[in-house]
């Protein structure tokens, strides 16, 4: 049975989210990083990354981080007129517009045409800062596994149909070698097996779940056309707070089904912290609300560092 992949989302959404998970690197417990690549702070936190590589025990492995929910376009609001907010360049048409577009077939073309003017634009800033990366762990001495492209997203957007058919027409039209796609793909009976954690559970995150499975077949099969090693991931259910207890609860039923499913679990945390003065325009009210200035992440972040896989 292979060990978990320990992951973390939001490389770079704020200054202290990024310091917050670039302590968790310095402590070797992070074995993969997203990168969220259209914030304003973006420069700022390659910059605070690029100078504790030397210091770091490795390298994760760092994946694209799509984000068309939140964040500034960096296509420009001129060639992604439909995702973005009137009269500024905020992305605007949300999860919501993201999955209802793939379901009006008058819509859908254009929605992805521009969608994948905001992909190339987005996985292009990514890569030349992962690449950059990759240079200086190198010189420095710092292991390094990555050897191609690593594409997950926000809210685990991918997924929807529309989105997920842009992302694969830009794989092709690049040429991109591509490593890694997450599959959003979370068992469900393992949750349902320890009673005492029934109460924990926020009924949203079931529906999320759900949903994204109906839409993992398709990414299983990609994987396994393209030589990609499959996966499930758990962070679905317990989103906003993948806690030690309960995480110590479930593990070994956990892994024991990855294993036997033959697939490697990756496990998603959310261990940065974003601070109120941080929160912009850039960044959704509700979502600042709910998740990225709760003290749960610090509960997400004390998971990852001394949780024993």
């Amino acid at each position: 049975m292979s060990r978990p992949d320990i992951h973390a989302d939001d490389y770079a959404l704020t200054l202290n989210t990024s310091k917050d998970m670039l302590a968790c690197m310095r402590a070797g417990k992070l074995d993969s990083v997203s990168i969220v690549p259209n914030m304003s702070c973006f420069e700022a936190c390659m910059a605070l990354f690029y100078e504790e590589i030397p210091k770091l025990p490795f390298l994760p492995l760092l994946s694209v981080h799509l984000d068309f929910v939140e964040g500034r376009s960096l296509a420009g609001k001129e060639a992604v007129p439909d995702l973005t907010k009137p009269d500024s360049g905020l992305m605007g048409l949300g999860w919501g517009g993201l999955f209802s577009a793939s379901y009006l077939p008058g819509k859908r073309k254009k929605i992805k045409t521009q969608l994948k003017r905001e992909i190339k634009a987005q996985i292009a800033r990514t890569q030349e800062a992962i690449e950059k990366c990759m240079a200086i762990a190198k010189k420095a001495g710092v292991s390094c596994k990555q050897k191609g492209i690593r594409i997950d997203s926000h809210q685990h957007a991918h997924m929807i149909p529309v989105v997920w058919e842009a992302v694969l027409e830009v794989i092709s039209e690049e040429g991109y070698e591509v490593e890694y796609i997450r599959n959003s793909k979370e068992v469900l009976g393992v949750f349902l097996t320890d009673v005492s954690l029934y109460k924990t559970y926020r009924p949203v995150n079931f529906v999320k779940n759900r949903l994204l499975a109906l839409y993992s077949y398709k990414v299983d099969r990609y994987c396994r056309v393209h030589g990609m090693e499959q996966m499930y991931l758990w962070g679905l259910v317990m989103s906003g707070r993948m806690d030690r207890q309960r995480i110590g609860k479930l593990y070994g039923k956990m892994q024991k089904k990855a294993g036997k499913d033959e697939r490697r679990l990756e496990i998603l945390f959310h261990p940065g912290l974003t601070l109120p003065e941080e929160v912009t325009s850039e960044i959704a009210g509700e979502a600042a609300q709910d998740f990225y200035l709760r003290g749960d992440r610090h509960v997400e972040m004390d998971a990852v560092l001394n949780m024993k896989w």
